[in-house]
């Protein structure tokens, strides 16, 4: 574990002025349980926790994002845990993701896709 997820929520939690216990409260979860995920010394929560944590901490989208990969970055090999249930769900999104892998597709390629997906939107409107 790296520990860059609970130094993260620490940072974010002391920002709002959300004691420790506050939000291991609002978590249902005990404060040492909360103590040990900000030490880095426990795996981040599951999915539903981690939504009610970005609630909680007042999260924008964005840094709701950041906070699942970092989520998913604190297990080797894991996808963001907000991630699996659609991959796994939208068949086309596994071979989107499979072609991209085979592809070597680095960021420039998928600078593309995120601007086709953006024009797509503005379309819809």
């Amino acid at each position: 574990m790296t520990g860059d997820f609970g130094r993260y929520v620490e940072k974010k939690r002391k920002a709002i002025g959300l004691t420790l216990r506050g939000l291991a409260g609002e978590l249902d979860i005990a404060p040492a349980f909360m103590s040990d995920i900000e030490k880095g010394h426990r795996y981040p929560p599951g999915k539903d926790k981690l939504y009610l944590m970005a609630k909680s901490l007042r999260l924008t989208e964005e840094e709701t994002n950041e906070l699942f990969d970092l989520a998913g970055q604190e297990r080797e090999n894991a996808v963001s845990p907000d991630l699996p249930e659609y991959i796994m769900n939208t068949e086309k999104a596994r071979v989107a993701l499979r072609m991209a892998r085979d592809k070597s597709f680095g960021d420039k390629e998928w600078i593309k896709v995120i601007e086709m997906l953006e024009n797509s939107e503005k379309e819809e409107r």
